[in-house]
């Protein structure tokens, strides 16, 4: 078809899609699905061959976030049954990352929950850097602690973070209605200090709160134009004992579309398949893969994911292969202007630079411990656009019983 032909082409020669073509792509049909992830495909493949990337995520501090955000499971008055516990030791952090570089991860992403940072916390998430790097000094870490301070990105930056994530989640227009304690003025402040200060910048979405397309495209090309090095696609997981347990949204055909959306506007970007692939998703998991090049290895903050080793297997039998620690994610010409950035301490704006709450994106372990399921009222019948609908998967759901601030071993 004339669109796919026209964004296939623009893709290969790293151009950015209009908006018009953008929606276009989610209003295609079922019927023409395969033909979109192919499209997109071919551009996955010009920027970053059949490499995928993989990330591993260490929970620093679980729940108790005085934050609002409807979405997460561990905001404020959320009566979802997560772990919930204070600050990791650094070197309980450091075991913790080491299983997930030992199954292939190559970035190690840490994470807690809260508003933001003191200075006291930027110490702690130092040290645990510290003990990270002594073990596998070639791993990258990304740090998410929710709205960043004057000089904070610059101390992660000092102390050998390598990017900073904090997502948008979704359009400035819709994100006071997912939010209060926060503005989408802050999110964006954040992302711009972070890059200011030399980190590569990791800013995303989530998909399936009830938002229109316009709303997608919106938050897409906002992240385009703020830099993102990465931009991690999550799936709504509906906690129950959060205020968005019953927006079940997405089917699978709807999660590819948006990810051969995201691609298009990002053809060059590393674009992460992140929490929610595995309810939403479902077994089209692979088909994600010719779509974006990253992924989160095992389980996610709050819920788990699929097996580790089921991970790896899904990768190489769709005829992919793990990114290894000596390979650079993005293309020359990006990382060219990224590797300048962080050796001048920082980009200026993105238009002059590189075209990367608190959360890192999946609020989101196999154990002996019974899984925890959410539960959510039938959904509505859906149409061939990708509405809502289909049987609900809502056994997927699983809270984390594993990992980091559990006495079990870590799903990697």
């Amino acid at each position: 078809m004339d669109l796919l032909d026209t964004l296939t082409a623009k893709g290969l020669r790293g151009e950015v899609p209009t908006r018009e073509e953008a929606l276009a792509v989610l209003a295609t049909t079922d019927d023409e699905l395969l033909d979109v992830v192919a499209a997109a495909g071919k551009v996955r493949r010009r920027w970053f061959g059949r490499r995928v990337k993989l990330n591993y995520l260490v929970n620093l501090k679980s729940g108790l976030c005085p934050e609002d955000c409807s979405y997460c499971s561990q905001r404020l008055g959320s009566k979802a049954e997560i772990l919930k516990y204070t600050w990791l030791k650094p070197d309980q952090a450091a075991d913790a990352a080491r299983a997930g570089v030992a199954g292939g991860a190559k970035r190690v992403c840490l994470v807690a929950s809260g508003r933001g940072p003191t200075d006291r916390d930027i110490d702690r998430v130092t040290d645990t850097m510290a003990a990270i790097k002594e073990a596998d000094p070639e791993v990258e870490i990304c740090v998410c602690l929710g709205l960043l301070s004057d000089n904070q990105a610059e101390r992660l930056k000092a102390a050998g973070a390598d990017a900073y994530n904090h997502n948008l989640n979704t359009s400035e227009g819709t994100y006071g209605t997912i939010t209060k304690t926060h503005t989408y003025a802050d999110r964006v402040d954040t992302v711009q200090k972070a890059h200011g200060a030399g980190l590569s910048a990791c800013s995303g979405l989530i998909a399936g709160m009830g938002e229109s397309d316009e709303d997608l495209v919106d938050v897409v090309f906002a992240l385009r134009e703020l830099g993102s090095d990465s931009v991690p696609v999550n799936f709504l997981i509906p906690f129950e004992g959060t205020p968005l347990a019953k927006e079940w949204n997405l089917t699978p055909q709807r999660c590819l579309r948006i990810l051969a959306m995201v691609r298009f506007v990002n053809p060059d970007t590393e674009v992460r398949i992140a929490g929610g692939r595995e309810v939403h998703l479902r077994t089209m998991q692979p088909l994600g893969l010719h779509i974006a090049n990253s992924i989160f290895l095992g389980d996610y903050l709050t819920s788990e994911g699929q097996a580790g080793q089921t991970d790896l297997d899904m990768i190489k039998d769709a005829g992919f292969e793990v990114e290894g620690a000596g390979e650079a994610t993005l293309p020359r010409h990006r990382a060219d202007v990224a590797e300048a950035a962080q050796a001048g301490g920082g980009c200026g704006t993105a238009a002059s630079a590189c075209g990367s709450g608190g959360g890192c994106g999946p609020c989101g372990g196999h154990s002996h411990t019974p899984a925890v399921t959410a539960s959510a009222e039938p959904a509505e019948e859906t149409t061939d656009s990708g509405e809502p609908g289909g049987e609900l998967r809502s056994d997927l759901v699983k809270v984390r019983r594993r990992g980091a601030g559990t006495e079990l071993a870590p799903n990697a």
